[in-house]
């Protein structure tokens, strides 16, 4: 039966991004200080509304990567993570965003944007136990992005993300252990990694550290899917 007098609600859309990088040897995530209500002063990841009705979704999400933090989206890895649109979530409206997750290497300090009053990288860690209050229903967005990048590290190659050019085996165990929380046996390791066909390829280098034996360099192989894969062990017991 049509209801003339029906209309459909107003909707906004927003474009969310989890950004992570390593920071000495632990994973961050870019937060910034909202510098407009609602939350004025409180923590938030970056982001903002589509600029138009004809603004891609991705092209939202590589310009509030410029606008809120200064970075290139060509020089990150970028995905959609998800959408979140339970009623009730931003004081605005009726407000669906849609979140992404950014990735990429030693990424700089951060600059603040339009609506940020500052912007920080800051450990993973607090925002996963709580200590770190966000804006919104922004926590449950970035525990959602560190599990991605948990449960992604097990089974893709998305660790090579989290690296430069070139790396050695240990800055590749320390992607491992600061995404997943856990610390890894070097030996074993690098047992597993060699055995991962098409994942590393020779860089034909070495780099010679302040002390101690030189190190191979490694860079991206062309092998997107691990078979087999990395399993993240299993600390739910401690």
């Amino acid at each position: 039966m049509n209801d003339e007098s029906w209309s459909p609600p107003e909707v906004l859309v927003t474009v969310d991004l989890v950004i992570l990088t390593l920071r000495g040897h632990e994973l961050h995530v870019l937060l910034v200080e909202r510098g407009v209500e609602p939350y004025r002063g409180a923590r938030a990841v970056p982001g903002g509304f589509l600029n138009h009705a004809g603004e891609d979704l991705v092209d939202a999400a590589a310009r509030e990567l410029r606008e809120e933090a200064d970075l290139d989206a060509a020089g990150l890895h970028l995905e959609q993570l998800g959408t979140y649109g339970a009623p009730g979530r931003d004081p605005r409206g009726r407000v669906i965003s849609v979140a992404y997750l950014a990735i990429a290497p030693g990424l700089p300090d951060p600059v603040p944007g339009t609506d940020a009053a500052e912007a920080d990288w800051v450990p993973a860690a607090g925002v996963l136990s709580g200590q770190v209050e966000l804006a919104f229903d922004h926590r449950r967005i970035v525990v959602d992005g560190i599990e991605r990048a948990r449960s992604k590290l097990e089974h893709s190659a998305l660790a090579h993300a989290f690296c430069g050019e070139t790396f050695t085996i240990a800055e590749l165990q320390q992607v491992y252990e600061a995404v997943w929380g856990v610390r890894l046996d070097p030996r074993n390791f690098y047992r597993k990694v060699q055995k991962v066909p098409g994942f590393l390829e020779p860089a034909g280098q070495e780099r010679k550290p302040a002390k101690g034996r030189p190190a191979r360099l490694f860079r991206p192989g062309p092998t997107s899917v691990l078979h087999p894969p990395l399993v993240r062990p299993d600390i739910s017991g401690e």
